[in-house]
């Protein structure tokens, strides 16, 4: 199933893709049909059968009925699939990106990296989905996309195992964790991790894919689901970068085991992946792929893809 918010009415609606329509899941009248993201996330069992009950409905229904409660893919105001996540974490799983980044500043790879699946908190309240991202001069020195995967929890759990971890997973999304980094590289030398160089944006989108849809792209071992899902950022029509989800050095059941670790994780809460390996400018300058550097400016279009879960569109825009 795929599951987006979009705006309607001036309000933010769940909405599940039926071929090439988007139902609006509450209007559709249907008992127990959740109107928003985070209601959906919370309903548990309930809140998925009523989904499915709407999807039912909908192939039935009359036209008018159906009008009443849909709209077009391509007529579609969307927001990010889950605008307001309870919390937002953000990974360091792949290998090739880490070992890129700290060669290119003439470190070895650091040991721990094999030892911890680390991540950081950033900002819960500046997310946004496809369109225009506002953003600062200051944000515009060194300007830069990641491309990542995501994930959103989808049931309440603390201690959980990395066996039991992707139960949890309500779906995938693809994830843009955007960088200043100028800003960033000012402030961590003081050890305290990127904040300002990450918390003016992160983009989600389109869709909210849930596992069963990945089912024969996913591999499963004793320590979480590997999912072979190719990505790539594509800037102003040009290809820029490659990877795939399956990469992935740490699943993300093994992010959820040590994020849940004496932690109470919600539905709702957002854990991505990191940047994947080629995965940014940040990787690919200091590596001489663009020589002189390459970084982004207003008006440039980011598209950050990844099969089976859509394309992720933004246009960057000075305020």
């Amino acid at each position: 199933m795929k599951l987006c918010t979009i705006l309607r009415n001036g309000e933010e609606r769940l909405g599940v893709l039926v071929g090439d329509t988007i139902v609006d899941v509450a209007a559709s009248g249907v008992a127990g049909a959740p109107a928003d993201m985070l209601t959906y996330l919370r309903g548990g069992e309930a809140a998925h059968a009523a989904v499915d009950g709407v999807v039912a409905w909908y192939g039935s229904a009359d036209a008018s009925a159906r009008a009443a409660c849909s709209v077009a893919v391509a007529d579609a105001a969307f927001c990010a699939p889950v605008p307001h996540p309870t919390s937002m974490r953000d990974g360091y799983a792949f290998r090739q990106h880490v070992e890129a980044a700290r060669r290119n500043r003439g470190l070895e790879m650091i040991p721990e990296f094999d030892e911890i699946p680390i991540f950081y908190f950033t900002n819960h309240q500046a997310v946004f989905g496809p369109g225009d991202i506002h953003v600062q001069p200051l944000h515009c020195q060194q300007l830069d996309f990641e491309l990542e995967c995501a994930i959103v929890i989808g049931k309440k759990g603390r201690n959980i195992k990395a066996s039991e971890a992707d139960s949890y997973i309500a779906g995938l999304m693809v994830m843009n964790d955007w960088s200043a980094r100028v800003l960033q590289m000012q402030e961590m030398k003081l050890n305290l991790g990127p904040a300002k160089g990450k918390d003016f944006a992160t983009s989600l989108g389109p869709w909210l894919v849930t596992l069963d849809e990945l089912a024969d792209v996913t591999t499963s071992t004793p320590v979480g689901n590997h999912y072979d899902l190719a990505m790539k950022c594509v800037i102003n029509g040009q290809d820029v970068s490659t990877g795939n989800v399956k990469d992935m050095s740490w699943t993300f059941a093994q992010i959820i085991e040590r994020a849940s670790y004496g932690v109470t994780l919600y539905p709702g809460d957002v854990i991505g992946s990191g940047t994947c390996g080629t995965g940014c400018f940040l990787e690919l300058n200091g590596s001489k792929v663009y020589d002189p550097a390459w970084w982004l400016k207003p008006g440039d279009v980011v598209t950050c893809s990844i099969d089976r879960l859509g394309d992720l569109v933004n246009t960057v825009v000075l305020d």
